[in-house]
């Protein structure tokens, strides 16, 4: 082995350690910009010392240094500018999309080495064939859920005559295409059928399951994108291909099984499809005969002369970028010699730990956000909670066995001596059942968006209470 060898490997191996530090850093929001910031130093790390390869083993024209710098130029440019450009409430699509470009790459890498004319072995045919099944399956699946969330695609389940038949010809299909091509590493003919029916399955996966499960199924889907980048690294003999690929797919495995945890559901059952209603209208009216609805004056009393103020911030919080507002409110009670905290639910937003970097962007001290295992024991001594934009996480119906939602963990918000709950109306959450937290006695209703409600109730503490 020569010392550009030597060196290159340990390079390499430098990269890994790089990604492996960075994820753990990424476990925590007081260190995750860091965290980040490592990944990303090691990947280029990593890219630039490949280059460094190919050059050195002249196994690359003038030509195709030109094509690399110029496809890495531009796909530098459209990532910053999506990543900088991006609302926090769209961030799972974007991710979902990220999956998709993941995928696909990861799939034409294998079906280039299939058919650049040289023999593959059997142990090469079948990590390809696989990097090909799950590749194609990740862009298609991450393109109709990255359309669901983006409202392009309906988000409720969508399920046509003969939808499971036609997944089971598919699933059948790229099953015989894979075994095939594994036989014949060659064959036109079985690498088309592994493609065409990979694609296939990939929508008709997706298409049945609704909105409320979608970003599972990206975290699913990411999980997809690192095994194909592992398969990946495997047809191209890069470690570092597979190390990275494995980290994705074991932490998109793992974040997968917490969220469908945190939902009370199992993986499977999000796969079958058919919960949720995503972002379709809700029935439900505007204004109900059983709730108590309250002014932004009575909210602002009860909060001024509190003791202590739980924040619950929800997806309608973040849909309504009203981050600030609420870190401003907070600091004006706390002013007052209040004590302030936030209970987060783990699926409080889109994604898990959305919530925590939207009040961290607000600049909300980090010891104050409370994860639902902290929190739930405060609700008991808390004074006032604050319901923003939270619905199916709060609902007291999750205790009760026979709904959508029966055994899913909630915050214990009904246990607070008073809760006010902001919202536009009384429409429904993505279970698409009430919340009958509404019609608690002790809950008020202040109708509004949320970023005006807190707007008001803000101006309101401050005329009234100084």
């Amino acid at each position: 082995m020569s010392a550009f060898d030597t060196a290159t490997r340990l390079v390499y191996l430098a990269a890994a350690a790089g990604f492996v530090l960075g994820l753990h850093l990424m476990n925590s929001p007081a260190t995750a910009r860091r965290g980040n910031q490592l990944s990303a130093a090691a990947m280029a790390v990593a890219v630039l010392v490949t280059g460094a390869v190919l050059i050195h083993d002249d196994s690359i024209t003038a030509v195709g240094v030109v094509v690399l710098l110029a496809g890495a130029a531009f796909g530098g440019a459209v990532g910053l500018y999506a990543a900088r450009g991006v609302a926090m409430t769209a961030m799972p699509q974007l991710v979902s999309l990220f999956n998709a470009v993941g995928g696909a790459a990861a799939a034409l890498l294998a079906v280039n080495d299939l058919t650049d004319g040289t023999s593959a072995g059997t142990s090469v045919a079948v990590t390809a064939a696989l990097d090909i099944l799950i590749g194609t399956v990740t862009f298609t699946g991450s393109l109709i859920a990255a359309g669901k969330l983006q409202g392009w695609i309906p988000s409720q389940p969508l399920v046509f005559p003969g939808a499971r038949a036609l997944t089971g010809v598919l699933a059948a299909g790229f099953l015989g295409g894979g075994c095939w091509l594994v036989a014949a590493p060659g064959d036109r003919v079985a690498l088309v059928l592994l493609v065409l029916c990979g694609l296939g399955f990939g929508v008709t996966m997706v298409l049945p399951i609704g909105g409320a499960d979608m970003p599972v199924v990206i975290s699913l889907l990411n999980a997809f994108t690192g095994t194909a980048v592992a398969m990946a690294g495997f047809v191209l003999a890069n470690p570092v291909l597979i190390i990275a690929g494995a980290l994705v797919g074991a932490s998109g495995t793992i974040l997968t099984k917490l969220m469908a945890d945190a939902m009370n559901r199992s993986i499977p059952s999000i796969i079958v499809g058919g919960f949720g209603t995503g972002d379709a209208p809700s029935v439900g009216t505007s204004r109900d005969a059983h709730v108590r609805e309250v002014s932004a004056d009575d909210v602002a009393i009860q909060l001024a002369y509190a003791s202590k103020v739980m924040f619950v911030p929800g997806y309608g919080l973040a849909a309504a970028q009203a981050q600030h507002q609420l870190a401003e409110l907070g600091q004006l009670l706390e002013a007052r010699g209040i004590e302030v905290s936030y209970a987060i639910h783990p699926v409080a937003g889109r994604m898990p730990g959305h919530m925590n970097v939207l009040l961290a962007e607000a600049n909300v001290p980090y010891p104050q956000l409370q994860e639902m295992d902290e929190a739930n024991p405060e609700f008991a001594r808390t004074d006032v909670a604050l319901v923003v934009g939270a619905n199916d996480v709060t609902n007291p119906v999750a205790r009760r066995p026979g709904n959508p939602i029966s055994g899913m963990p909630i915050l214990d918000v009904d246990q607070a001596r008073a809760v006010v709950v902001i919202k536009r109306s009384m429409g429904h959450g993505y279970a698409g059942i009430d919340n009958e937290l509404y019609a608690d006695p002790r809950t008020g209703m202040l109708f509004a968006d949320a970023r005006r409600g807190i707007t008001e109730l803000t101006a309101a503490v401050k005329t009234l209470v100084g």
